[in-house]
């Protein structure tokens, strides 16, 4: 399963921060989608299930995303490949249902900066821990200092404007926790496409165990408080699953390149930059505030340093 790496490191995090745009225009649709719906659980499911029909038709007719199934069977049945990593679409399910679920309340930019504290977190704990597929990283100075930064930014944002139209500065947590599963994710679909050798798979994988998961939540939901009436006719609304899928497979594809940290520093910048536009132009609560925009600024150079190369004795260098 060892291979040589297909992108360059600066080429991964251009493709991981243009993922990242695609990740706040996922939370921009579900946010709204779910407002028009009343129902973030059936918002959640209906994007996932329409990534993993997506998904199953790409497998379709890529070989080598079929032949992977094969791959992963025989690695878990050989015990080189534990079942556990397999459930890497759990972290996908939690932030899609927040999306659905948190989005409305505190609008899209302080949600993606409290995303960005949690991936930036867990980016680093996974890195240092050598459970990615590329290895250990040791935590450089540039990357603590991104990492302090990433959450002082999330303190600024919800110390300055984490209240009123925006709801309770408790709820900032929420995106942080999501995070820290978001790049869990990344990840576990870079195990499980090392192991399948397929990114199809990978992603493939990714929307079962999401789709499972969120279409339970979704019948507990339905059972309770009933289907929702007001479905809306534009199709913009249906389309967070086909940039969910985008999301996932270039994450897949550029995590043993980056590693966990440094994609999810990449990919969070994008989703700064792109929720600072969605915020601007068609809020989903109360718009920016002074306390969002020195946030997402300071986030953004959280991940200009923590992407500063270190050659200090010790370090493994990207």
């Amino acid at each position: 399963m060892t291979r040589t790496r297909s992108f360059p490191v600066w080429a991964a995090l251009v493709g991981s921060g243009l993922a990242g745009m695609l990740v706040a225009l996922q939370s921009r649709i579900n946010g709204g989608l779910s407002v028009r719906l009343g129902n973030g659980y059936v918002t959640a499911a209906v994007s996932f299930g329409i990534g993993l029909l997506i998904m199953c038709v790409v497998l379709a007719v890529s070989r080598r995303g079929r032949s992977g199934i094969g791959r992963i069977r025989a690695e878990v049945r050989a015990a080189r490949l534990p079942s556990w990593v397999l459930l890497g679409g759990t972290g996908g399910a939690l932030f899609v249902l927040s999306q659905g679920l948190v989005t409305p309340l505190m609008g899209l930019t302080l949600f993606t900066v409290g995303i960005v504290a949690g991936q930036v977190l867990g980016g680093l704990a996974m890195d240092r821990l050598g459970l990615g597929p590329g290895g250990r990283i040791d935590p450089t100075p540039p990357r603590v200092a991104g990492t302090v930064l990433a959450v002082i930014a999330v303190v600024l944002s919800a110390g300055l404007g984490g209240t009123g139209e925006h709801g309770p500065v408790w709820l900032i947590l929420i995106p942080v926790f999501v995070g820290a599963g978001m790049a869990a994710q990344s990840m576990l679909n870079g195990l499980v496409r090392a192991a399948a050798q397929s990114a199809v798979t990978a992603t493939f994988v990714n929307f079962v165990v999401g789709t499972v998961l969120l279409g339970t939540a979704a019948a507990i939901s339905v059972a309770v408080s009933g289907w929702p009436s007001d479905w809306p006719s534009e199709p913009y609304f249906y389309i967070g699953g086909f940039v969910g899928t985008i999301f996932i497979a270039v994450a897949a594809m550029l995590v043993r390149t980056a590693g966990v940290l440094l994609l999810s520093m990449s990919n969070v910048a994008g989703q700064l930059i792109a929720a600072v536009a969605f915020e601007l132009g068609a809020p989903l609560a109360g718009g920016l505030t002074q306390g969002m925009i020195a946030g997402t600024a300071v986030a953004l150079l959280a991940v200009v340093i923590a992407a500063l190369p270190w050659r200090g004795s010790g370090a493994r260098a990207r």
